[in-house]
């Protein structure tokens, strides 16, 4: 028997591959499938981990999950055994592309502040003369 946080994440992986969610989809709520699947917090939270873990998820920070993009997910209809078709195909690659995303976006963001930072310390500098 399945625990419940495996339930939930089993869910969302097949509406992920039924085309439900698609890539780049935000996925429900924490309180969302808390209510949806009567379950505490924490088992929800284990379940979101276990979809991330495993490529089916990314988290955006201050914004929420979402479906990771691949090139292709396997589905039932592969011929695949069951433990080759839980596992998205390119799910790692999928994880290192969302990470040079994130990093590409931090170092924007530090070339802004730097250059924020640089245009106070030149306009402050001639301020006070």
């Amino acid at each position: 028997m399945q625990l419940t946080f495996e339930v939930i994440a089993g869910t969302l992986r097949e509406r992920i591959r039924s085309g439900g969610l698609r890539p780049g989809d935000a996925l429900p709520t924490q309180t969302v499938l808390m209510r949806e699947f009567g379950a505490s917090s924490l088992t929800v939270q284990k379940a979101m981990a276990l979809l991330k873990q495993d490529g089916w998820a990314v988290s955006r920070p201050g914004k929420g999950a979402f479906v990771a993009h691949h090139d292709h997910i396997a589905d039932d209809a592969d011929g695949l055994d069951g433990s080759e078709t839980t596992d998205p195909v390119g799910g790692t690659a999928a994880r290192v592309e969302t990470l040079e995303r994130a990093l590409a976006e931090a170092v924007e963001q530090l070339a802004d502040l730097r250059a924020r930072v640089e245009a106070l310390e030149t306009g402050g500098g001639e301020r006070g003369r």
